[in-house]
């Protein structure tokens, strides 16, 4: 009788045990590598385990990797000489942008007479003329095929002739309807609250003031002082005795010497508003309260009144004072500023420029397709060159 472990073929048809050894011989058969990506695998799933290597990973960032210290003081030197040769060239830069400045001033005297005719329409003080309005209209284009179906309707009933009279006086009075409006009311308040970062300024009680705001203009400060002053036109009102609220932006074009190689173009550094000679009474940005005190000794109460700064879009006109010593200005005197700044350019570079399309809405659909490229570029597309 043959020995039972002398047959292997015998012992895989009756061992149902074997099929369990074979899977456990294809395991010591994976590589050792494989192994080694299963258990990160388990490692990454444990919250204690990535908490520890984000921990791990902050202390990293921004930490300098050592090769540039390492390097043999004649390549350190030759570094040294690229930098100076990037100053020089951040100098060419900030006389590139004053030179680009000079030119915006030049074309912004080209765009007056159209601005103050933009005016006198807004105002009412003139009335364009039909060679003035031929400009498309997509809901002229609606209004015309409602005629035209009107008059096809018309032709097939038959209208007779005392209805058609009565249909062609109720065209006249639509054309005349709003004859009596002056300009375009309200057009300045609608732009700024069709603005998300002005609208977010804007409260119910400066609406009637913002309503006698008649223009918004934008001067260049050419010469050796580089900047730009905005200038709000008002008709006279209840409110304040100023006809003409300024705000002027003062910005620096070359590299800032504490911080050579952080130039990126011309930036604002600093801006003035103006006073307001406000109406007895009629101060929005100012508000009285009233609280009430208890002496600690005598157990008897007081009631004190308190004037304390009010939110309002005219708070605009008083902006912060920038320390001379930068090393004075705190985190939220940092960000009051930032914002004041962007708000300043884009009344600038959007606002004044294109203000029907503000009031229309169609420079926010333009603004919101700005934003999506924006979000393109971030993914990974070459980023154009921008100039302020």
């Amino acid at each position: 009788m043959a020995d039972p472990e002398s047959n292997p073929t015998t012992v895989e048809e009756t061992d149902p045990d074997v099929e369990e050894v074979d899977e456990e011989e294809e395991e010591d058969d994976v590589p050792p590598n494989q192994t080694a990506l299963g258990l990160t695998s388990q490692l990454m799933q444990n919250p204690q385990v990535l908490a520890a290597l984000q921990s791990r990973m902050d202390g990293i960032v921004g930490t300098p990797s050592g090769y540039i210290q390492s390097l043999p003081k004649s390549v350190k030197r030759r570094i040294k000489a690229l930098k100076k040769l990037q100053f020089d060239s951040s100098k060419i830069e900030g006389d590139f942008y004053k030179e680009v400045h000079e030119l915006e001033c030049k074309y912004a005297t080209k765009y007056i007479p159209l601005f103050e005719k933009r005016s006198k329409v807004v105002t009412g003080g003139v009335e364009p003329t039909d060679d003035d309005c031929d400009w498309p209209s997509d809901e002229e284009k609606e209004d015309e095929k409602v005629a035209q179906l009107s008059d096809e309707v018309k032709n097939k009933a038959k209208i007779g002739d005392a209805e058609k009279a009565d249909s062609e006086d109720k065209e006249k009075k639509e054309d005349n309807e709003g004859a009596d409006v002056k300009g375009i009311p309200s057009f300045w308040l609608t732009v700024f609250k069709n603005v998300d970062m002005l609208s977010e300024m804007i409260q119910d009680h400066d609406e009637p003031i913002l309503n006698h705001l008649q223009d918004v203009k934008v001067k260049f400060l050419s010469g050796e002082e580089m900047g730009f002053t905005l200038e709000f036109q008002f008709e006279s009102n209840k409110f304040f005795n100023n006809t003409l609220l300024t705000k002027t932006y003062t910005m620096r074009s070359e590299p800032d010497e504490a911080d050579p190689f952080s130039f990126e173009g011309p930036e604002i550094i600093k801006c003035k508003g103006c006073e307001i000679d406000w109406v007895k009474g009629q101060n929005v940005t100012v508000k009285t309260v009233k609280k009430k005190q208890k002496h600690k000794g005598r157990g008897t109460t007081r009631t004190i009144t308190k004037t304390v700064q009010n939110d309002s879009f005219f708070n605009f006109f008083s902006p912060p004072q920038v320390p001379e010593d930068e090393s004075e200005m705190d985190e939220d005197l940092e960000a009051l500023l930032a914002a004041d700044f962007e708000i300043g350019h884009f009344i600038r570079e959007r606002i004044v420029p294109r203000a029907v399309l503000y009031f229309t809405g169609e420079a926010l659909e333009n603004d919101d397709d700005f934003d999506e490229e924006e979000e393109e570029t971030a993914g990974g597309k070459p980023e154009e060159c921008k100039q302020q």
